[in-house]
This record gives C-alpha cells, structure tokens and sequence, in this order.
C-alpha cells in the first residue's frame, strides 16, 4: 500500500509542478522592447518617407533576411530595389498607423501610397530586431478597393 500511496504523491507532485511551469511567462524587458519599437520606427520614416535611404539602411544589418517574395535578401539587394522604387515613385509615402512589440518583434500597421492620388495599401509589416538592428522582415499587403462591403475602414 505504501507503494501506491508515494506513487500517488509523486504523480501529484509532477502534474502540480508541470502545471506551475506551463503557467511561468517569460519576463520581458520594455526598455529593450521600446529601444526596439523606436530603431523600426526611425528606420521606417527614414526609408519610406524621407527616401533617405544611406542614412536607414544602417540600421539593417548586412546579411538582412527578407521574406517578401519579391525582395532579395541582403541590406544591398533592399537598396538597389527601393533606389529603383523611389525614383519611380518619388512621392511615395508610408503612414504608420499603429505598432505593437513583443521581445524582438515589431509590428508596423502601415498605409502605403505611391502618390496623393493612389487609394494604396494596406501593409502588416514585420520586423526582427537583433542586437539593435533589423535582421528579417515579413509584411502582409492587401490594396485598399475603391468601395467596400462595409462601412469599416482598413486603418
């Protein structure tokens, strides 16, 4: 009987601590996290807006992982793609509309016009930050219709 007894407690025991450390959330650095918030911020307004593309593009480091389909890899492939960009589109813009940031990701909700005519974009953009620069992005772009289904915007 003493058996089943201390195999009862050390199954008590083991599913109590599983439990404990299934409910332990990793503590997270703000600072760092808005330290974070603020490089993607600056490199995003430097880029998109200002088109100054020397001065951004040291936040990115060189071996910058992209995974929109159309842009290469690298900090000298995203320079010569977007020289070619703005100098198709010169008054392009790109409007953060919100962010968020958890750990080394940040999120960019962002209204993206080629020019003051364009309706534009719609764009999730996401960054990862590694030892204060961007080291991979990911976006999600959708165009923004002329009419909608609903009276909802998009931003």
């Amino acid at each position: 009987m003493s058996i089943l007894k201390n195999s009862i407690v050390a199954i008590s025991l083991l599913f109590i601590t599983t439990g404990a450390i299934a409910n332990e959330k990793p503590t997270r650095d703000i600072a760092q996290e808005e330290k974070n918030k603020t490089l993607v911020v600056n490199f995003y307004n430097d880029f998109f807006n200002k088109h100054q593309i020397s001065k951004a593009i040291n936040s990115l480091t060189e071996d910058y992982k992209q995974h929109n389909p159309y842009v290469p890899d690298g900090r000298e492939a995203v320079v010569t793609y977007f020289s070619k960009f703005f100098k198709e589109h010169p008054q392009s813009s790109a409007q953060i509309i919100r962010t968020a940031v958890d750990g080394d990701l940040v999120w960019l909700h962002v209204h993206s016009k080629e020019n003051e005519k364009d309706l534009g974009k719609a764009v999730l953009d996401i960054f990862r930050v590694k030892d204060g620069k961007i080291v991979e992005h990911w976006d999600i772009i959708q165009n923004v219709p002329a009419t909608a289904a609903n009276s909802n915007t998009m931003f």
